[in-house]
């Protein structure tokens, strides 16, 4: 009888310690899984805003990118619109310009003023010859069109010079005098050895 009784108490006991030990199996597994959750939950939301600043960052960097192109644009707009201006039927100039350029000396180094057969003067220059509209092409031009007009450089203003296209090597000039009362259309043409030498002279009056 004391042997059934100590059986029953070992098993009871036994049981208790079971189920003692199986609660803390599943306390110690429901820590673990709050615990773990805990972790992976913070770690997406650290992730998120990491990603987030990636984004922005990599927006921005676009938008900064977009906008020097643009200015890069603009800029090259305005250089080619500045050249296309300054080439643009190259040949005329404008009033202050071309005052300036007329009160130039009126004998450049390697320029001389020559006497052609009809007693009118140019400007001889030695090598092959270019018209270029500059330097000294353009004062040998301005010198040729100053001797046929009587007009001194220092009292003339150049409307327009700019090529004659009926004739090869050949220009004309519009020029007027400081006062505007004097008026003139002369048609030069360079000669081999002799320089620009006046071909035609015309008066205008104040309206052409």
């Amino acid at each position: 009888m004391s042997n059934q009784n100590s059986r029953s108490g070992y098993r009871s006991k036994r049981k208790k310690t079971n189920l003692v030990l199986n609660s803390l199996i599943v306390i110690v597994l429901l820590l673990i899984i709050v615990v773990a959750y805990n972790i992976f939950a913070s770690g997406n939301d650290n992730a998120s805003p990491k990603k987030q600043s990636t984004k922005t960052e990599q927006t921005e960097t676009k938008s900064k990118d977009t906008e020097k192109e643009s200015v890069q644009q603009e800029q090259e707009k305005e250089d080619k619109a500045v050249t296309e201006d300054k080439s643009s039927d190259g040949n005329g100039t404008g009033e202050d310009q071309a005052s300036e350029e007329a009160s130039a000396p009126e004998t450049p180094e390697d320029t001389q003023a020559v006497v052609t057969d009809d007693g009118s003067s140019g400007a001889a220059q030695t090598g092959e010859h270019k018209m270029t509209f500059e330097g000294d092409d353009w004062q040998a031009m301005i010198s040729a069109i100053s001797s046929a007009t009587g007009l001194e450089q220092s009292n003339m203003t150049v409307l327009w010079l700019g090529s004659d296209k009926s004739t090869t090597n050949a220009a004309i000039g519009t020029v007027t005098s400081k006062d505007k009362k004097q008026k003139y259309k002369v048609y030069i043409k360079w000669v081999d050895g002799q320089g620009y030498v006046p071909t035609k002279v015309e008066q205008l009056s104040d309206s052409q």
